[in-house]
């Protein structure tokens, strides 16, 4: 039986144990984790995009009076009604029309549910403070159902209605409903007077229904 001996230039075994690795193996790890790190930041991306989106169908569902149904492929989803951008710019465009008629210089916007602006126009010789009112107007009209010459009226029992950001209680606010449900908010300003903005308002409103 031949006798096996250990090399006596090699190192102890309890050296190579604490000895560092080799430079290039070194290189060649850091190599394999990077894919791993890669991996883990898309699934947590994915989920976080998950969850954002799931958050933003819950709170779509949730707000009053949303036009909102069940999703027939997804029981954890809920649908909800806009309006097109081209339904959107003809309204916008009636609006400016017959405001234009009168011989008005106003601004127009129309905004989704969510306040979201879908379109402005803004017509020729329309004051710079227009375009903002407008958007404000759209946006109160919408978020309460309701004509912003209905909801000024309210402020007399409610006056800190008017300290909500981007709201304007002034006339010149329509909202576009579907059955009943607000899915739309058109507003104007500019004219010389609110009630002047919302009878425009009211014709793009009209505009949808022809």
């Amino acid at each position: 039986m031949t006798e096996r001996r250990s090399d006596p230039a090699s190192p102890p075994l309890e050296r190579l144990r604490r000895a560092p690795p080799h430079p290039h193996l070194i290189r060649h790890l850091t190599r394999l984790e990077f894919p791993v790190k890669k991996i883990l930041f898309g699934a947590t991306a994915a989920a976080v995009l998950a969850a954002g989106t799931f958050g933003v169908v819950s709170a779509n569902a949730s707000a009053p009076a949303a036009a909102v149904r069940a999703d027939a492929g997804n029981g954890n989803l809920q649908q909800s009604t806009h309006l097109t951008i081209e339904a959107a710019t003809k309204a916008a465009q009636a609006t400016l029309d017959a405001a234009e008629k009168e011989n008005q210089r106003v601004s127009v916007a129309v905004v989704d549910r969510n306040g979201n602006t879908l379109v402005t126009l803004r017509g020729d010789g329309a004051g710079p403070q227009s375009y903002e009112s407008a958007e404000k107007k759209a946006f109160t009209a919408v978020s309460w159902n309701a004509p912003t010459s209905e909801l000024a009226k309210r402020l007399t029992n409610a006056p800190t209605l008017k300290d909500i950001p981007g709201t304007l209680f002034l006339a010149g606010g329509a909202p576009v409903t579907a059955k009943g449900a607000p899915i739309a908010g058109i507003g104007v300003a500019g004219a010389p007077s609110g009630d002047l903005d919302e009878k425009f308002a009211r014709a793009g409103v009209a505009a949808l229904n022809r």
